[in-house]
């Protein structure tokens, strides 16, 4: 049995003068860090994959003295860089949950884009481990269409929202959730 385990990144310093896949990690994230990777969650032996953004890098280098590769496709919802007011921006990805075929802003990839894009990012990576565990590194929105799209479910709007940073979410390959995001802190 594979399974495959995603992490959410952790806090990042949102810098209005930064394109979000830019930015860093908030300071005290290495606590919060540490925190899952003690745990007991995450598997000693696993192959690692992280999403190219600034955060989920560090976010892997801190979890995990493995090599980590990094994929593109793995990255976030592809969202334009402007600065949105914190209702703003989770009005508009509610909207995308509502309506994932439709780019709800210009510059927002539609979440149908975002899913099949994850998947099959994720598919490869489980093809490439022979057989390992595997671990994501990523993001929020991502995950929640990764895993809509792995178990046939609706995106889990409500797991989206209470999302920690980081989080995790455990899956036997591939498609049956055996520890939902949060489970792993009590």
């Amino acid at each position: 049995m594979v399974m495959l385990h995603l992490v959410r990144h952790a806090r990042s310093a949102q810098d209005p003068g930064l394109p979000s896949w830019e930015w860093p990690l908030a300071e005290g994230a290495e606590v919060d860090a540490q925190r899952l990777r003690v745990a007991g969650v995450l598997p000693n032996q696993a192959v690692w994959v992280s999403s190219t953004e600034t955060k989920a890098v560090a976010t892997a280098s801190l979890l995990t003295a493995a090599e980590v590769r990094q994929d593109g496709d793995l990255r976030e919802a592809v969202r334009d860089p402007a600065w949105l007011r914190l209702e703003e921006f989770h009005a508009l990805v509610l909207q995308c949950f509502a309506a994932p075929g439709e780019s709800v802003r210009a510059g927002w990839e539609p979440l149908a884009v975002t899913e099949a894009r994850v998947v099959a990012a994720a598919r490869d990576s489980i093809a490439r481990a022979d057989g390992h565990d595997v671990v994501l590194v990523g993001h929020g929105t991502a995950w929640t269409m990764l895993v809509s799209g792995l178990t046939g479910e609706p995106p889990d709007v409500a797991g989206w929202d209470s999302m920690q940073m980081p989080d995790h979410c455990a899956l036997e390959w591939p498609s049956r959730i055996v520890a939902p995001w949060g489970s792993w802190n009590p």
